[in-house]
């Protein structure tokens, strides 16, 4: 099965979690200090804004189930090149928060020239949100670059405030789902993906999560769990011995590198006793950072996100 079923969270869940996590890394990793305040600063506004959302009406898609299984068929995510109505106002007060944040947190003046910007209508903020939930990553580069800004911290601040409007579009999409007593379309086809970009947002996966036996990718924008019908590279399907999976550190043989000698690209996975909830993956792979260092000091990197045309569902 491809989808796989989480446990629903609260926010009182989801930050009781965080605090515990944080409090592990700071006993284990004393250096990473500085890093861990600043994901607590960025980590609770989007909690924040993600009970905002789920206490109101839930989003909801005018998607066909026919036409969401036809595109899952063709590869081709259920929210890729969809005209999905941006609630600007509700996401545009964080938007300006993390910019802030992130000033504080050290990215200083590149990151309030972001908030100048958006605060002052020169970068508007409901296009820069509807880029980043279609994963126009070129899109929002370009114009940060045009403006003067930093285009990788546009990209992240935008992705960030962004990021619980398409978790909850996911669960509005799923959920019902996991308690379907029958059969249907989507389903159908969800359990039919053999990607390892997610099905629903058509983001990579932030890494693996093994647990109860499976190996279960995780998304690094919506969230979703799911997982493929055997263990090959993420990003390219490599399955033979291209595709290797190592310890970089003996000592924590439950923390794995996937790497793939086919495409140069490389994945984290780690053994756990639950899924971590939304928007808390951000804390494992910060936990995780040796892992990212070592792929990337042996000439393995990130593939860029792949783009997804709605004219390639008419072929």
């Amino acid at each position: 099965m491809a989808y796989v079923a989480l446990p629903p969270e609260t926010r009182a869940s989801r930050e009781s979690s965080a605090r515990s996590h944080w409090a592990a890394i700071r006993s284990a990793r004393p250096d990473l200090e500085p890093a861990i305040v600043l994901q607590e600063r960025l980590v609770m506004l989007i909690v924040e804004l993600a009970e905002v959302i789920e206490r109101g009406r839930l989003p909801r898609l005018s998607l066909p189930p026919r036409y969401v299984a036809a595109k899952l068929r063709k590869g081709i995510p259920a929210m890729a090149a969809e005209p999905i109505p941006m609630p600007t106002a509700v996401l545009a007060p964080t938007l300006l928060d993390l910019c802030e944040a992130l000033a504080q947190g050290g990215a200083g003046d590149a990151a309030r020239h972001i908030k100048e910007a958006i605060s002052g209508g020169t970068m508007e903020a409901g296009s820069l949100l509807s880029a980043s939930l279609a994963r126009d990553q070129q899109a929002i580069r370009t114009g940060g670059v045009h403006r003067g800004l930093a285009p990788d911290l546009v990209w992240l601040v935008s992705e960030l405030a962004v990021s619980p409007f398409v978790h909850a579009l996911q669960q509005a999409l799923v959920t019902p789902l996991a308690h379907a007593n029958r059969e249907d379309a989507i389903r159908s086809a969800l359990d039919a993906w053999t990607h390892g970009y997610c099905p629903i947002c058509g983001s990579w996966p932030a890494l693996v999560e093994r647990w109860h036996g499976s190996r279960v990718l995780r998304c690094s924008f919506c969230a979703l769990a799911w997982s493929l019908p055997t263990e090959a590279c993420a990003y390219c399907a490599e399955g033979g011995s291209a595709f290797r999976t190592s310890s970089p550190d003996e000592a924590h043989p439950d923390r794995r590198l996937e790497t793939c000698d086919t495409c140069r690209s490389y994945l984290k996975a780690i053994d756990v006793d639950r899924p971590a909830p939304f928007p808390l993956l951000a804390i494992v792979d910060l936990e995780t950072m040796d892992i990212d260092m070592s792929a990337m000091q042996t000439g393995f990197q990130r593939p860029p996100l792949r783009n997804f045309p709605l004219g390639a569902l008419r072929k």
